[in-house]
């Protein structure tokens, strides 16, 4: 078997014991040695897929203490949504406005169910970060970590981690494509107008409006990286 494949098959195996101890992020893995024993398989074969597992975030290797479950968090999958659309970028292709697109649908799609019940201790927040927002904004830049705090907090009360790391994986993708691509925010002011709007429509429980909001919060960028007309 050619040395790529067995380290592929060497990788699935070790995906399945994960799943098959029930093993959670952090847990100790057997040791190279009794990886080999119990795959029947060579030392360069383990240390090839323990390596490729890593780089996806499957497992962390501790040098001097051992193997363990990794922290299955998305950033493998943030980084090759970014680089991604910056190659493309760099070959014509719209691949920004592209990612935009992928989240914009996302975010509006999911926002009618936040507005159907946001507890009040979580619109406090929303405003607060708002608040921040305008304070930020009388010196001209609204931060980034506090627009990712707010996108962040919309959605905590459904509950649905998958869907929180989802969206905030499309949050960092288009931020760090941003910065290499020098794609500038909106005007401060229309950043604060368009979050303010999305709290109220949410407070009001009024999903539909709250979906206008989001779309119309993503106007200003959807204008600016639109591929021109033929």
């Amino acid at each position: 078997m050619p040395r790529s494949t067995m380290s592929e098959d060497v990788q699935g195996q070790i995906k399945q014991l994960i799943l098959d101890r029930r093993l959670a992020p952090g847990d100790p893995l057997p040791t190279e040695s009794e990886l080999m024993s119990r795959f029947d398989v060579g030392r360069v074969s383990v240390r090839e897929a323990l390596k490729a597992l890593q780089a996806v975030g499957v497992v962390e290797i501790r040098r001097g203490h051992g193997t363990f479950v990794g922290s299955l968090s998305l950033t493998p999958f943030v980084e090759g949504l970014a680089f991604r659309a910056a190659v493309r970028h760099q070959q014509g292709e719209p691949s920004l406005y592209e990612l935009m697109r992928v989240r914009e649908a996302l975010e509006a799609g999911v926002i009618e169910g936040v507005a159907s019940g946001l507890p009040d201790e979580d619109l406090d927040v929303l405003r607060g970060l708002v608040a921040t927002m305008e304070r930020e904004s009388a010196g001209g830049k609204v931060t980034r970590d506090t627009d990712r705090a707010f996108h962040l907090a919309l959605y905590r009360s459904l509950g649905n981690h998958l869907l929180s790391e989802v969206l905030d994986a499309f949050w960092a993708a288009m931020d760090r494509v941003r910065d290499e691509l020098d794609d500038r925010h909106q005007d401060p002011a229309t950043t604060c107008a368009d979050h303010r709007e999305i709290v109220e429509a949410v407070a009001a429980g009024d999903g539909a409006r709250a979906a206008r909001a989001m779309h119309r919060h993503f106007d200003g960028i959807r204008a600016r990286l639109a591929p021109p007309e033929d």
